[in-house]
């Protein structure tokens, strides 16, 4: 079980409290399906996803990366608990979607820049370091299918 600290559960907070989950839910998924285009060939409902352009302007991206956000928002509700919270989730993208268990960190690096770029200053290495620990439970809640 991972302990957090005081200070770690009120960064992580901190930075959903300043997330539009449309904004950052489209640039993240949108910077994934772009810096990583294998990626794309789990999206092949989406309709046009051939360049940066039609990936930026799809609204099932845009929908879609709101939904992952909040699947996060899940996970800080239930930080004492995220293993048993993604339980259904892991199995869905292992069994049903069969999603390379690797692109669940790469979505999480993306997610990361982006907050990042947003936050800019008041992303200190405190908050950062909360925040990849929050991430990386998350990624291993994931994978925990897999294994």
């Amino acid at each position: 079980m991972v302990q957090w600290k005081a200070e770690e559960r009120a960064a992580i907070q901190a930075v959903f409290a300043k997330l539009d989950y449309e904004s950052v839910g489209r640039e993240t998924l949108t910077r994934l399906l772009v810096v990583y285009p294998w990626t794309r060939r789990y999206f092949g409902g989406f309709g046009n996803l051939f360049n940066s352009e039609a990936i930026m302007a799809n609204p099932k991206v845009a929908a879609h990366g709101i939904v992952v956000l909040q699947g996060l928002e899940m996970a800080l509700k239930n930080m004492d608990d995220i293993k048993n919270t993604y339980a259904s989730l892991s199995e869905l993208h292992s069994e049903k979607l069969q999603v390379d268990p690797g692109n669940f960190q790469l979505l999480g690096d993306c997610l990361t820049v982006v907050i990042a770029t947003r936050m800019r200053t008041e992303f200190t290495p405190d908050i950062q370091a909360a925040w990849q620990k929050f991430l990386a439970v998350v990624v291993s809640a994931l994978r925990k299918q897999y294994n």
